[in-house]
């Protein structure tokens, strides 16, 4: 709310105004004293800043509140000035925003106090019964100001914070020394860093009826963020978009010291990250120390696009989870081949679907039609159309390995159409 939209008041009574002007000089280091002694972040400022800055601040203020009991009209837009430049030393100060908004209700409160000790309630109830909605009416732009002013500096220096962790985090991708750019991000590089591949599903809000699909996704990439930030020790450097990023954790240890916890613990933060934030994470980890990250991040990504490709869901997956089908996914004379052989079924998803499945249920019939949400005997009429049109047939191991070989150098997750 500004200044122009302020709803008007009636003039306050000559009795209020007359006591505001006069008494101003006094009330100002009286509520400075109320501000130490009831907001705590206030005595520690240096005395002189009380005494001067802030005693002027509030000097303004009610000069500000005595022309609005007079005149009735809405606050002058100088002193709304002012109270936004005070907003923003504070802010600069590091003087928390609550004790900021705070100050200004504490000071309406003495003010209310003291005014009720000074006027005869029987001899003017009017300026007694106007009072409360005055300071409340002009509250409101003033609150505003101080709103913006202190607002103005957290975004730029948020916004200078990531800046900062964004270039640190292109330096490690990158492989270039780190050791300056951590320095002006105020970060102090750890013994190691998990990298995390991340891909993020789809929130519900993304697809409901009404709902603008793009300020869903953006409210769940702050979630995350946010929820990274709580729930990490040290910085976690992130870029993250709507459908996945990067993460890198910093970790005590360095990365051929990490142990089984360590890994749980990664485990336990992406199932309550997924949770809190109501979508699927699916995860490819790698270890590494600050000159490996480049390698690290490839590896990552290669990993969790591998475990979807194989059907693994969500969750951490590392590469001693997917060991077997990594390797098979990698170039080589024979991959080609090996995707060939099931090229006859590559416009059929539901065969491929089932055949994944049931080499995911180790073989189990029922499990696997409990997955798809189809009858067993369905399993059964898949199966044998893929034996049919490939030649491979699940009841022989010799071709159950070669599936299993062909479905991962053919690198496709599941439910996807070619």
């Amino acid at each position: 709310m500004t200044a122009d939209n302020v709803v008007p008041v009636r003039r306050g009574t000559p009795r209020l105004h007359e006591w505001l002007t006069r008494s101003i000089h006094d009330l100002a280091p009286a509520i400075v004293a109320e501000l130490v002694e009831r907001l705590p972040v206030y005595s520690t400022l240096p005395p002189e800043q009380l005494r001067r800055d802030i005693v002027q601040v509030v000097q303004r203020a009610l000069r500000g509140f005595a022309a609005f009991v007079r005149d009735g009209g809405p606050p002058d837009s100088g002193d709304l000035a002012a109270l936004r430049e005070s907003a923003i030393r504070r802010a600069e100060e590091g003087v928390p925003l609550d004790a900021v908004l705070g100050a200004y209700f504490v000071g309406a409160r003495y003010l209310v106090d003291a005014f009720l000790r000074e006027v005869d309630h029987h001899e003017d109830p009017t300026a007694v019964a106007q009072l409360p909605g005055q300071l409340l009416t002009l509250l409101q732009p003033v609150t505003a100001a101080v709103l913006d002013g202190y607002l103005r500096v957290a975004q730029a220096s948020w916004s200078a914070d990531r800046d900062a962790e964004q270039t640190l985090l292109n330096a490690l991708l990158d492989g270039k020394p780190a050791g300056e750019a951590a320095a002006r991000a105020g970060v102090a590089l750890p013994p190691g860093y998990l990298v995390l591949s991340v891909a993020v599903g789809r929130h519900p809000d993304e697809t409901a009826p009404g709902v603008d699909p793009l300020i869903a996704a953006r409210r769940k990439v702050r979630r995350l963020r946010a929820e990274l930030r709580h729930q990490t020790r040290g910085t976690a450097l992130v870029t993250l978009a709507a459908d996945g990023g990067l993460v890198l954790l910093p970790m005590p240890v360095p990365a051929d010291a990490l142990t089984a916890a360590h890994w749980r613990d990664l485990a336990d933060l992406v199932d309550r990250l997924s949770r809190q934030c109501g979508v699927t994470l699916t995860v490819g980890a790698a270890e590494a120390e600050s000159d490996g990250v480049p390698d690290a991040a490839r590896l990552a990504a290669e990993v969790r696009q591998v475990a979807s490709t194989a059907g693994r869901g969500p969750g951490v997956h590392r590469l001693s989870d997917v060991l077997l089908e990594y390797q098979l996914s990698r170039p080589g004379a024979a991959h080609a081949q090996l995707a060939a052989l099931l090229r006859p079924v590559a416009e059929r998803p539901d065969l491929l679907d089932t055949l994944q499945a049931f080499l995911r249920c180790a073989l189990d019939r029922r499990e696997t039609a409990a997955r798809l949400q189809v009858h067993p005997n369905t399993v059964d009429y898949r199966l044998r159309r893929v034996t049919a049109l490939t030649g491979l047939d699940t009841g022989r191991s010799h071709d159950l390995l070669l599936l299993h070989a062909a479905l991962a150098a053919l690198g496709r997750p599941p439910g996807h159409r070619a």
